[in-house]
């Protein structure tokens, strides 16, 4: 059999020899029209997740090929996780070929945000990173929200060449190809694998545009910075926003802390009396303190008043660590990668910043 059979919801190669290795599915799973690896079967239906043995390497090797290509390439970033979902070096991987920038999840932003303003917002960043773009657009594949309008600019772009649809995991690469599917497609097709935790599409899925062109759902390339990587299903569902995002603020003085559950750190050393707002999912729990307690009460309290994680979890999460910034401007936020992030309104303003060690921890110029 060989690599003659792909699993229509991942794209890796089915084989029915080793259950523990990629692509098992049982012999009689060969008999369907349609065949989608034990993996993807135990996800679509009990929603599980197993771990898989590909590394950062085995990713980028089936990403490396793009560049060599004639091809549109649609990046898809978080707008609520910006920086941990950005493919650093991602002019590597796509050569001299035209990228289209795609913010998703537009619905968890604040309706009043102007779409103009993040589109610009987005634009600008990333020329900050080193890549130049040749438009922007905003949709959310959960809700099907634009999509139409995604797809029509994609078309425009295009010009007849391939699609290769880009981006780190969990950014929602695969669950805007379903939508497509669902909204283009006239046959009933197997939809790809979809779901929030890192890593579910393990090789390219090919899905023909036409008799000359494909659209090609590429793997997700995993950003170790983000905390979706230190933590366990269960918390990563509480911090994961599913709908529009409530703005938190909190008048701080100097001296006060807050934490976000016990997953991160805000101190606010010194500076004016001000205002601080907060976008993290709603169900993350926020405790303020004074700067003077705030470690006592992480030692004492973390997985109980300050959670997630759980008590019998917190030893498995890794020592927060800080980071300093020193704020010169009004209004730039301080990101948590994966977790949201506080809008600083004044400056001057000292902050310090705690996050599991490994994790992301940003200053950029204000989103909202």
């Amino acid at each position: 059999m060989g690599n003659s059979i792909y699993c229509e919801g991942c794209g890796v190669a089915i084989q029915t020899e080793n259950k523990k290795e990629l692509g098992y599915a049982p012999p009689s799973a060969l008999e369907r029209e349609q065949v989608i690896c034990q993996r993807c079967f135990r996800l679509k239906h009990y929603n599980e997740i197993q771990d898989v043995s590909l590394t950062d390497d085995d990713y980028r090797k089936i990403l490396s090929g793009i560049g060599s290509q004639d091809a549109l390439i649609v990046k898809i970033v978080d707008i609520f996780d910006f920086s941990g979902s950005w493919l650093t070096g991602i002019h590597r991987f796509v050569g001299k070929n035209p990228i289209l920038l795609i913010g998703n999840k537009l619905d968890l932003l604040p309706k009043s945000v102007k779409p103009n303003k993040i589109k610009n917002w987005m634009k600008y960043e990333a020329k900050q990173l080193g890549v130049k773009v040749i438009d922007v657009e905003l949709m959310s594949a959960e809700k099907g929200m634009r999509v139409k309008e995604v797809a029509a600019t994609i078309e425009e772009y295009r010009n007849d060449k391939d699609v290769y649809i880009v981006g780190a995991t969990n950014v929602g690469k695969s669950t805007f190809i379903n939508q497509l599917i669902k909204e283009f497609s006239e046959e009933t097709t197997t939809l790809i694998t979809t779901s929030h935790y890192p890593g579910t599409t393990l090789d390219l899925i090919e899905i023909p545009l036409d008799e000359k062109s494909s659209l090609y759902d590429t793997p997700g390339i995993i950003n170790h910075h983000q905390i979706a990587h230190y933590i366990n299903k269960k918390d990563l569902k509480k911090i994961t926003p599913k709908k529009e995002i409530k703005p938190k603020v909190y008048q701080l003085n100097d001296g006060q802390t807050l934490f976000m559950g016990g997953l991160a750190r805000f101190d606010f050393e010194s500076g004016p009396k001000q205002s601080f707002i907060c976008y993290l999912s709603n169900e993350l729990p926020i405790h303020r303190t004074k700067l003077e307690k705030a470690s006592d009460l992480y030692e004492k309290q973390a997985g109980e008043l300050l959670s997630p994680p759980d008590s019998d979890e917190v030893d498995q999460l890794p020592p927060l660590a800080k980071h300093e910034f020193s704020i010169k401007e009004d209004k730039v936020d301080i990101v948590f990668s994966g977790l949201g992030w506080i809008t600083v309104t004044s400056a001057p303003a000292r902050i310090a910043a705690y996050a599991p060690k490994g994790v992301g921890v940003y200053v950029r110029q204000a989103l909202i």
